[in-house]
């Protein structure tokens, strides 16, 4: 697959901030809009493990999706009960309404 001259733009601004949640999420749906699941997981897990303990609730949710439309339904049913955890945990209405888009994802990979 080839870059996105989007997916070079960010990828040159984490050069930068390579912390920066919000530039690797992006990244991530780049990756996932160009159908390349597999790559988006993997940053999507990284932004995950970033800092566990103020995670990036909306990586969670398309974690579990892009890892759903891989077949990897297990896979996908862990991490959005990871998300669901810590969404809760956050306790903020974004995070809370993350969680119950979590949670009917949930019920259609289980």
């Amino acid at each position: 697959m080839t870059r996105t001259p989007r997916m070079q733009q960010i990828e040159t601004l984490l050069a930068d901030d390579p912390d920066d949640a919000f530039l690797r999420y992006g990244l991530a749906m780049e990756y996932s809009s160009q159908g390349d699941d597999a790559t988006a997981v993997k940053l999507l897990r990284e932004l995950i493990d970033l800092d566990p303990h103020q995670p990036y609730i909306p990586a969670f949710l398309m974690c579990g999706q892009a890892l759903a439309r891989l077949g990897k339904e297990t896979e996908a049913a862990k991490v959005l009960k990871q998300g669901i955890a810590a969404a809760t945990r956050t306790g903020t209405p974004e995070a809370l309404h993350s969680r119950g888009e979590m949670q009917g994802l949930l019920a259609t990979v289980e």
